[in-house]
């Protein structure tokens, strides 16, 4: 499992640059840097013109492929140990590395779509909710390998998972809304003061896209207080709980950094950060779910231990000897 959720991590963290460099991308206006190529960059892999577009293009494909190669080596890895306990089967290691790899190839197909169509906004979104869908197949990878805290839940908390759940879908949107915000004319400009709009740039769909994205970060930033509150009461094992406070102060972080962004003109250089925040956002709460799931495999003498009456608080099966 350790090779696992090593290359896991790998992959995720590659995941995780690629969404953002996306972005850097998209605020630099190199989308068409390398023309309407692609995979290639005017005919090669390596142009010999250059051009500050081209290079920030052609690494952002370089990425892509280290991304590739990396959920590739963690499917076959997967794969070669599928047979061990916890990798293969319904909740194992194996089916979602298959479905990272199915990703990564559809996401590469809306790349170059996205070049062929020269930048068609709704393209340009599609392509990134495949790239957080993404994202949240490698966080449940790392998950069922044993990282991030899994190892320390043998239960699964039902109502948890629920607001778990209800908060990715919250913050699934108001991705989704920021990416339309930031690719549709006049959208980003629309409501210009913080929270509410001081003055309207352009109304119509514009508007509507932007005020529909700040309406729903605030009902996730709600929801999420709720959140942290509940598996407090609940008394929710440690990983989850630090998942909740973390998911909860991330969204506070992007709450601030969107108010900094809209009220102090911030130049475009900066709104990547805007971009990095959110996917990290996106990481944090796709964990939390992960992990109030619960879905992992024990030994026999770790569930021993955790069903026994006088289990005590520190008698963790980590600690058992054996």
């Amino acid at each position: 499992m350790l090779a696992l959720k090593r290359l896991g991590f790998v992959a995720l963290f590659l995941g995780f640059a690629q969404v953002v460099f996306g972005a850097i991308v998209r605020i630099t206006g190199s989308g068409m840097g390398c023309g309407d190529h692609w995979p290639d960059c005017y005919g090669s892999f390596t142009p010999a013109h250059s051009g500050p577009n081209l290079l920030v293009e052609i690494t952002h494909r370089y990425g892509a492929a280290a991304l590739s190669f990396a959920i590739g080596a963690l499917a076959v890895t997967a794969w070669l140990k599928r047979r061990e306990r916890g990798v293969g089967g319904s909740g194992g290691v194996l089916r979602a590395s298959l479905l990272a790899i199915v990703l990564v190839v559809v996401a590469a197909l809306f790349g170059a779509a996205t070049v062929k169509l020269a930048l068609d906004p709704l393209v340009v979104v599609a392509h990134l909710a495949i790239a957080i869908s993404l994202l949240a197949v490698l966080v449940v990878v790392v998950v069922r390998a044993g990282g991030l805290g899994a190892l320390r839940i043998y239960s699964r908390s039902q109502r948890t998972f629920r607001v778990a759940m209800v908060a990715a879908g919250l913050t699934f949107l108001a991705l989704i809304l920021g990416a339309l915000t930031a690719n549709t004319p006049g959208a980003a400009l629309a409501c210009q003061g913080f929270p509410w709009c001081r003055v309207i740039g352009e109304r119509g769909t514009p508007l509507l896209i932007q005020a529909s994205h700040r309406i729903i970060a605030f009902l996730l930033l709600g929801h999420l207080i709720g959140v942290v509150i509940g598996v407090r009461k609940r008394d929710e094992a440690r990983p989850i709980r630090v998942a909740a406070w973390t998911t909860l102060s991330i969204a506070t972080l992007q709450i601030v950094y969107a108010a900094a962004m809209v009220e102090m003109h911030l130049p475009a250089s900066l709104r990547s950060i805007h971009q990095a925040i959110g996917t990290a956002l996106w990481i944090s709460v796709v964990t939390l779910a992960a992990l109030a799931n619960g879905q992992r495999f024990m030994t026999d003498i770790e569930r021993i231990v955790y069903e026994s009456p006088s289990r005590g608080e520190y008698a963790t099966p980590e600690g058992v000897a054996t």
